[in-house]
């Protein structure tokens, strides 16, 4: 049993090890990957644990379930994410918004105009940050633009391109059939479905390049 055990430790921080190989060069001095510790935890996540430095966390029990390249697709959205910096600010929005609202309390107590004003502008603009982050529409705009972003590192990676879209997708397909809340069901489905437009998108274009004459021949002569 406890043989079964360190094999299995081992495969897990082997895993890790592989991940972090292949984050781009430019954010390995700054972002690590590890495993996640938290009580029933997301597949995949990132967060900011301190001044530059985000830490991409993973359920490596589940991961384990997937295959290799989807995987690698579903780990380079979320380096994406870090790339498009859209990843969450440790839930600054709610600790300001208080303190605004506080402070706009107690300057109507007072009646000081100015600090009151700068008050209730804290208290929008945490406001707004916290609507923006859970506006599904947006929530969805920024995940299909870090879906784009994978796909581009999985090239840059050695993937064709068909290849990155089916691995991205295929493990969208297993997202969704996991996830029990409808609402995040139906964001992971918005995002597959603006990737098959994508990847039908990629397909015209690359069908219409070979089908272009070479650059100098007239197809006219004879």
């Amino acid at each position: 049993m406890s043989s079964f055990a360190t094999s299995n430790a081992r495969a897990e921080m082997g895993e890790l090890r592989r991940l972090r190989t292949i984050l781009p060069p430019e954010l390995q001095s700054w972002v690590t990957v590890e495993a996640s510790t938290s009580t029933n935890p997301p597949l995949i996540t990132c967060e900011e644990i301190g001044k530059d430095q985000v830490e991409v966390q993973i359920d490596l029990a589940r991961w384990d379930q997937l295959a290799k390249d989807q995987r690698n697709l579903l780990f380079w959205h979320e380096v994406a994410r870090i790339q498009n910096d859209t990843i969450p600010r440790d839930g600054w929005e709610m600790a300001a918004l208080a303190i605004g609202l506080g402070g706009a309390v107690g300057e109507l107590w007072v009646q000081d105009g100015l600090l009151l004003l700068l008050a209730m502008g804290l208290c929008g603009f945490s406001g707004w940050r916290l609507y923006q982050r859970n506006n599904t529409q947006q929530s969805v705009e920024l995940a299909t633009a870090a879906d784009q972003k994978a796909i581009a590192l999985a090239t840059r990676f050695g993937y064709t391109l068909p290849n990155a879209y089916k691995s991205l997708g295929s493990a969208l397909k297993i997202l969704i059939d996991e996830t029990p809340s409808k609402r995040k069901r139906k964001q992971i489905e918005a995002r597959l479905q603006a990737l098959k437009a994508s990847a039908a998108e990629a397909k015209a274009r690359s069908r219409s390049m070979r089908s272009e004459p070479e650059q100098g021949y007239d197809p006219s002569y004879r």
